[in-house]
C-alpha cells in the first residue's frame, strides 16, 4: 500500500474496559497478519474522568491471561481533530456512537459506526463490563476477538494490504 497507514479508533465511556481492550486486540491481530505498518490503531472514550489513567486492573488482568499486555495505555477523552485525524472509528455502544455523532462534523459522519457490526455475533453492541464479574470481561474479549479477526481482513482487502 502506498501512502499513509489506515487509521482506527476504537471508542467507549471512559477507555478503562472496552475500547483499550479493543485497542490491543485489534493491534495484535494486526500484528500477526503483518500488516502494523499499515494499520494504526489507538483508543479514546467519550467521557473525561479517567483521563491518563490506566485501563481497569480486571480488564488488564482477563486480557493478560489471553497474552494482550494493555499495561502501556493510558486514558484519554475524544477530541475533535480525532474526527479528521482517523480513517476509522468504531464505538462500542449505540450510546457512545450517538455521543460521537453529537460531536462529530457532518463531513466525517461515515467514519463512525458500532464496532460489533463487523463481527460474527447476533450481539450489537460490547457490554460495559464495569460492574459486572469476571465473566462480563471475558465476553467483552470474545466478541472484541471475533470482531478484530473480521475486521482486519475487511480493511486489508479494501485498502488492497499485504
Amino acid at each position: 500500500m502506498a501512502g499513509k497507514p489506515v487509521k482506527v479508533l476504537m471508542v467507549c465511556l471512559g477507555n478503562i474496559c472496552r475500547s483499550p481492550t479493543a485497542e490491543v486486540v485489534f493491534r495484535h491481530q494486526v500484528a500477526s497478519r503483518g500488516l502494523d505498518k499499515h494499520i494504526l490503531v489507538d483508543s479514546a472514550g467519550t467521557g473525561s474522568w479517567h483521563i491518563g489513567h490506566p485501563p481497569d486492573a480486571r480488564a488488564m488482568r482477563a486480557a493478560l491471561e489471553r497474552s494482550y499486555d494493555m499495561s502501556a495505555l493510558r486514558a484519554r477523552q475524544v477530541v475533535p481533530t480525532d474526527m479528521a485525524e482517523f480513517d476509522y472509528i468504531y464505538a462500542m455502544d449505540r450510546q457512545n456512537l450517538n455521543d460521537l455523532l453529537h460531536i462529530c462534523p457532518d463531513a466525517y459522519r461515515d467514519k463512525l459506526t458500532l464496532f460489533l457490526h463487523h463481527g460474527n455475533s447476533d450481539v450489537e453492541e460490547v457490554p460495559d463490563p464495569y460492574y459486572s464479574g469476571a465473566d462480563g470481561f471475558e465476553l467483552v474479549l470474545d466478541l472484541v476477538e471475533d470482531a478484530s479477526a473480521s475486521l482486519v481482513s475487511l480493511l486489508a482487502a479494501k485498502h488492497d494490504l499485504s
